[in-house]
Order: structure tokens, then C-alpha cells, then sequence
């Protein structure tokens, strides 16, 4: 029996866990999200205090899920785009509910067996924390209705550390976890270059990029989740990758 649609994550493994899928199927739904619908007003005054706080901030569009699944086929779901503001409010809320959070994740890692993340600036989101080069899913991730996760990636890696994906030798198969309902969907891609070189590439990429959103790169060695200030959603995946 094929798995329903739900808006919680009861049929998924248990948080911080890593499992392989077989793939995805993210639909792109017209209209707004029922939880803009239902908190505009609180979502505006929140944006408000953002803003205040971090004038940098922008309240771009992104893809917001509404309801997932999880089968034999992998992870599917029905989305919306929604301000930026809209997951900043929810974020806050203790519960989360009401939408899910589901992004792309490339892992990178070097030819001398590190993995390479990126430091995020202290004007975005999530000032100092330390997590692999992506972002959330946007309007121009969308084709034919629905997310395409691959071209994804490839930008967020390209804008955020300038490298190139389709140098990288992809990994086989999806992976996914989830925590908070946040749900990372992630691919190793292994460069032909230690993890010295991968760093100081990206270091030369940031003086000529536009986007100034890191503040730096950070080889990691090890499943120590006390060696940087990781994002939670990275904890589960080094510890996975070390200790296979």
C-alpha cells in the first residue's frame, strides 16, 4: 500500500538518522501555502522585528512544503512558494507546524577523505554557523511544476564557493534525514582535490563574488560535533559519513 501524503513526519525513520531513497518527485502547487494563509499578520509583524535586527535580510520567494511521503520511490511532496518571511516565522515556532522544510545537500569531499563545508557571514540567517554550501529551494529550482533538486545544488555550490559539480565525481544514490521538520535530501561529490586546496579555492572565490554570504571555508576530519558550530542538520550526516 502506497504511503498518503501527510503533514508531519511520523512515517520517516527517527530524527538524525540518515537513510537511503530512491529518489524524489517534489510538485510545485498554485496559490498560497495554508500557512501564509492562516498568519499573515503575525508572519508581517515578526518580518518586522527581522528586519530590525538584520536589515540585510531580503524576503525573497522559496519553496515551502506543505505535505510529504515517503514509499518505495522515494520522497514526493506538495509545496508552495512563500515569502522568505513566511519560513523566518515559522522557524521561531516551537511546534513547526503547518509546513515542512526540505532542501538539498551537497556533501563535499575531498580527495583525501574531509569533507568541505562553508561558514555562513554574519549578516544572513544564520550568522557563524557551519553547514555544506546550499540553500532552500527556489522559484527557478522549479521545472514543469516541480523542484529539480540536481540544478539546484549545482547553483548553490557554484554561487557559494565556485566550484563546479560536474568536475566533482557524484556518489551513488540519494540520502535523506530530517530533525525539527527540516528534511535535508543529500549526494556526495568527491573533487580531485585535498581538502587544503578545496579550502583555499574557496577562499579566492569569495574576493571576486558577488554574493558575500560566507565568511569562509572549513575542511572537517572528523565526526567531533564539537570541532565546529555546526547547523543541527549537519550533525547526523558527518557522523554517518565517519563511522560507516
Amino acid at each position: 500500500m502506497t504511503p498518503n501524503f501527510s503533514e508531519d513526519l511520523s512515517a520517516f525513520p527517527p530524527e538524525q538518522t540518515v537513510f537511503p531513497i530512491a529518489g524524489t518527485n517534489l510538485r510545485v502547487l498554485d496559490g498560497d501555502h495554508p500557512l501564509l494563509i492562516a498568519n499573515r499578520s503575525a508572519i508581517r509583524e515578526n518580518w518586522e522585528r527581522e528586519i530590525a535586527a538584520n536589515p540585510a535580510l531580503f524576503d525573497g520567494r522559496m519553496v515551502l512544503q506543505h505535505r510529504l511521503k515517503l514509499s518505495e520511490e522515494g520522497i514526493s511532496s506538495e509545496a508552495h512558494t512563500v515569502p522568505f518571511s513566511t519560513f523566518m516565522w515559522w522557524r521561531r515556532q516551537p511546534d513547526r507546524k503547518g509546513a515542512i522544510h526540505l532542501f538539498a545537500y551537497p556533501v563535499l569531499e575531498s580527495s583525501d577523505g574531509a569533507l568541505v563545508a562553508i561558514r555562513m557571514g554574519a549578516h544572513t540567517a544564520n550568522p557563524g554557523q557551519v553547514y555544506f554550501a546550499a540553500g532552500s529551494l527556489e522559484p527557478e529550482d522549479i521545472v514543469d511544476g516541480r523542484c529539480d533538486i540536481d540544478s539546484n545544488m549545482a547553483r548553490e555550490v557554484m554561487e557559494e564557493t565556485g566550484l563546479d559539480l560536474s568536475d566533482a565525481v557524484a556518489g551513488e544514490g540519494l540520502y535523506a534525514g530530517h530533525v525539527r521538520r527540516s528534511v535535508s535530501i543529500f549526494k556526495l561529490f568527491r573533487f580531485d582535490m585535498t581538502a587544503d586546496e578545496m579550502v583555499d579555492f574557496i577562499g579566492r572565490h569569495m574576493l571576486v563574488a558577488d554574493d558575500k554570504e560566507i565568511s569562509g571555508a572549513v575542511a572537517i576530519r572528523s565526526a567531533d560535533p564539537a570541532a565546529q558550530p555546526y547547523n543541527v542538520a549537519m550533525l547526523p550526516i558527518i557522523d554517518w559519513y565517519f563511522n560507516r
